[in-house]
């Protein structure tokens, strides 16, 4: 069977329903999302253990494919004609599955993805510590594809960006950039990021951080005159901060209280949410570091940070809940969705 063919057909189908993900699994006909939901693919055969193994001929390089059948399992990219795909191969009871998501070719604007302008001011910022946080697959790493493009189109300076695998594919424009993958173009994301102290670099966009010792050395990268953006898998910008404190040892915790007063830009939380009329809109939570969330930070008192921010929307900030009920009052989202994404539903209730 050709294999890249099929492949290239369950591709085009992913794309021809506006979907997000593929899903292939022996013992299963194929399976698309679209909208957030995942949809049969009915006409489809159950894909075979010979199915899978020929798609990983198609997928991954031999080396690739050699260490995944001693691991069990392997992050990738794929080229595709019309889109690049990030992609992860495991086995489950012995079986093999893959899960594509799609990067389309083309990084689109804040407007076009439903996002509030003010992003664009920490674009313009010369160094600090962003970060775009939320569940997976939410769209943080489109949300900073869009920042990265947005300086990279107004600014002479010098991006890195250091990725696991590589997603979106930046076309330098004003900016020099460079893409660096971890295992291919460098030992691992703390290697890298050492690295950017020794390559005149003025922009880091890490794809995940994923350590102690990358977080340390991101933050120490924002102290010293880089502008860092990265992601995290948290939901809120109190938890973000909490987490990353509480991933040091107790004896360097005051040390990175301090560090994150004095180096964090903002925290972007956002979520997907069905719209009403089709397909998926952003809720979304912004908090600014300003004098009141630097102290707060390094007096252990993160949990008041929720308070700020649903108080001082007149400097920029973004409450979920005002995010949630202005998409309900705009006809965006339905009421029962708006509920389900409130980490406050009480409060949301006296919005709306």
């Amino acid at each position: 069977m050709e294999y890249s063919k099929l492949l290239n057909q369950l591709i085009l189908a992913v794309i021809g329903e506006a979907g997000s993900d593929l899903h292939l699994s022996e013992d299963r006909t194929p399976f698309i999302r679209v909208s957030g939901f995942l949809i049969p693919l009915v006409k489809e055969k159950e894909l075979t253990h010979a199915d899978l193994d020929g798609f990983l001929s198609v997928l991954l390089p031999e080396e690739d494919k050699k260490e995944f059948n001693l691991n069990h399992e392997i992050d990738f990219a794929y080229s595709h004609e019309k889109g690049r795909f990030r992609g992860n191969a495991y086995h489950r009871l012995g079986k093999i599955s893959i899960a594509l998501r799609l990067i389309p070719n083309r990084i689109r604007t804040l407007q076009e993805l439903n996002l509030p302008p003010i992003l664009e001011t920490f674009t313009k910022r010369q160094q600090g510590f962003f970060l775009c946080v939320g569940p997976t697959g939410q769209g943080k790493s489109t949300t900073l594809a869009t920042m990265i493009e947005m300086i990279n189109l107004e600014r002479l300076e010098h991006i890195v960006t250091i990725e696991d695998p590589i997603e979106y594919i930046f076309e330098p424009k004003k900016a020099i950039i460079d893409q660096r993958e971890v295992a291919i173009d460098t030992a691992n994301f703390h290697s890298a990021l050492w690295s950017v102290f020794r390559q005149d670099v003025d922009v880091v966009m890490i794809g995940e951080m994923r350590d102690p010792e990358t977080i340390s050395t991101a933050v120490t990268a924002a102290e010293t005159g880089h502008l860092v953006l990265s992601t995290l898998h948290t939901n809120t910008a109190a938890q973000t901060i909490d987490r990353i404190i509480d991933s040091f040892p107790a004896d360097q915790q005051s040390q990175i209280r301090l560090q994150i007063a004095g180096s964090l830009a903002g925290i972007f939380s956002q979520r997907l949410v069905p719209r009403i009329s089709g397909g998926l809109i952003p809720v979304y939570e912004l908090l600014i570091n300003n004098t009141a969330v630097a102290n707060l930070v390094r007096d252990k008192r993160t949990h008041e940070i929720n308070t700020v921010i649903e108080t001082s929307s007149a400097e920029g900030m973004i409450d979920l809940n005002r995010s949630l009920a202005a998409l309900v009052q705009g006809g965006e989202i339905t009421v029962e969705n708006a509920y389900l994404h409130s980490s406050n539903p009480k409060i949301l209730e006296k919005l709306l």
